[in-house]
């Protein structure tokens, strides 16, 4: 008995080993925008976040292949200067989410309220918010408020993104070290 275990259990356990091997690093991916549900705002990091694939950090080859040359359900995608910009099929009237490219990398993801029926998790809280309130519930404090008449510039530099919140309005900035997305503090 306990050799026909070992026969069976110890090549399951080998061939599974082995096919961990050959998953791609992409499939990693912690927070995928438009597939996984990440709900806890602790569970949030600009470094594991990813738009269709195209990370901080990724080549802009990389980000060129992915979000231009692959089709994209519903969207609408086209390469301005340093920018990559998504747009919605049904209603473009301005870029949804995007990239932007900075000495050859993607340096800058970042994501607007006309971007929340792609979005899943917590984002797609944070961009249909109606008060300032509701996204400090669901993110918690901010390191560095910046509150104004018009609207406010929450930034959790420890997570590495940027809320901008204007009224019904509001952006997301997902950056690593961008000293322009800080410089307003």
């Amino acid at each position: 008995m306990k050799n026909a275990k070992l026969i069976f259990i110890w090549p399951c356990f080998m061939l599974a080993f082995h096919l961990m091997l050959f998953i791609p690093p992409s499939w990693g991916s912690k927070y995928e925008l438009t597939r996984n549900s990440v709900e806890n705002a602790k569970d949030v990091d600009a470094k594991d976040i990813s738009l269709f694939r195209v990370k901080l950090g990724d080549s802009e080859a990389k980000a060129v292949e992915s979000l231009v040359e692959q089709r994209l359900a519903g969207v609408r995608s086209e390469q301005e200067g340093t920018f990559i910009l998504l747009w919605d099929k049904e209603n473009p009237t301005g870029a949804m989410a995007g990239v932007r490219i900075t000495d050859g990398k993607v340096d800058l993801i970042f994501i607007n309220n006309r971007f929340a029926h792609k979005v899943r998790g917590i984002f797609r809280h944070i961009l249909r918010a109606s008060t300032l309130k509701e996204i400090r519930d669901l993110l918690g404090p901010e390191d560095f408020p910046n509150e104004t008449l018009m609207g406010a510039k929450l930034l959790y530099e420890q997570k590495g993104f940027l809320v901008n919140y204007l009224y019904q309005q509001v952006n997301v900035e997902f950056c690593l070290g961008c000293q322009d997305l800080f410089s307003g503090f």
